[in-house]
């Protein structure tokens, strides 16, 4: 029962985190809509967001989540140490590690994830554009990544179930 209490607290402060960061479930269900729709004409984004809602359940994601947001705010308020400021807070290109964190959650379905990511990385469609605009003053870099690896293992749980109803 203490292990249940605990695992609920952790999911309540990744949700809260992405509330307070402007990150709705929503904004992660179009996002997934937009990856499935050309394959899944039908789809609705109830559908997508049962899909986030599923993966937001995942310890591993908020566990991402959480640590990405510290980060990201810590370079917000110029907390971390040089060069590690700068790096975060300018989302150098060359750093990575944003990345690697975000395949740690884009793995959990599957190789497809990666192909979901790597595309809507580079679009960067709805919420991923406004947290990707540096005029906001506010630090992203974990985050974009992260609402983005989510909806492409929403779209790569999606995918699978849909060929597994086939």
């Amino acid at each position: 029962m203490e292990q249940d209490k605990k695992m609920d607290t952790v999911e309540r402060a990744a949700r809260d985190k992405l509330a307070e960061r402007g990150v709705k479930p929503k904004h992660i269900a179009e996002l997934v809509l937009f990856l499935q729709k050309k394959y899944h004409p039908n789809l609705q984004l109830d559908e997508c967001l049962s899909n986030v809602e599923r993966v937001l359940s995942k310890r591993e994601v908020q566990n991402a989540i959480l640590t990405g947001i510290h980060l990201d705010t810590a370079a917000e308020k110029g907390l971390l140490d040089e060069p590690l400021q700068s790096i975060i807070a300018t989302d150098e290109s060359l750093y990575g590690v944003d990345e690697i964190m975000a395949f740690s959650i884009v793995n959990i379905y599957g190789s497809i994830g990666f192909t979901n990511y790597g595309y809507i990385d580079k679009e960067k469609p709805g919420i991923l554009s406004y947290l990707n605009d540096k005029s906001t003053g506010m630090c992203h870099t974990f985050l974009d990544d992260i609402v983005g690896a989510i909806a492409a293992a929403a779209s790569s749980r999606l995918a699978h179930r849909a060929r597994n109803a086939e």
